[in-house]
């Protein structure tokens, strides 16, 4: 069964409008496409730009860095299915995060991949492991608590 359900989510993930998956809207969007998602492991890119709200001085804020992995974490909801309700897409909120390492921080122009792994899920609460890269670059990594509201938009 969930191999069934992980080729039915990976096929759809081509067709899939970030904006229809998460629960930010602009100017506060920190993915641009959906590159991977199943159960287990979701993929983002977000290409860093002037007119982000988080870059400072040329370069992607830590707090930019940060809301990208909440974001990768939201499009996996939305899309697998448990951040969907039936009006909209559920909200949900950064429980904790441990671990953080950032390397460096992004600069104007380059693209990062964001990866999020499925550690554990209890209820409405997943714990996942995160990896920011450019290129072969690890620029940033830690773990995440993301808990989902039964509250939509």
């Amino acid at each position: 069964m969930l191999a069934n359900k992980s080729s039915q989510i990976a096929s759809r993930k081509s067709q899939v409008d970030v904006l229809d998956i998460i629960p930010q809207k602009p100017p506060f969007v920190m993915v641009d496409n959906l590159l991977h998602c199943d159960p287990q492991t979701t993929k983002t890119i977000l290409t860093v730009r002037e007119d982000n709200i988080f870059v400072i001085n040329g370069v992607l804020a830590e707090a930019g860095l940060i809301e990208n992995i909440a974001q990768t974490c939201a499009a996996r909801a939305g899309n697998v299915g448990n951040g969907k309700g039936d009006n909209g897409v559920k909200i949900g909120f950064i429980g904790a995060i441990r671990n953080l390492e950032m390397v460096r921080l992004p600069k104007l122009g380059e693209t990062l991949v964001t990866q999020v792994d499925t550690v554990q899920e209890v209820f409405q609460t997943t714990l996942v492991n995160a990896t920011v890269s450019v290129g072969d670059e690890i620029i940033a990594s830690g773990e995440m608590k993301i808990s989902m509201t039964d509250k939509e938009i």
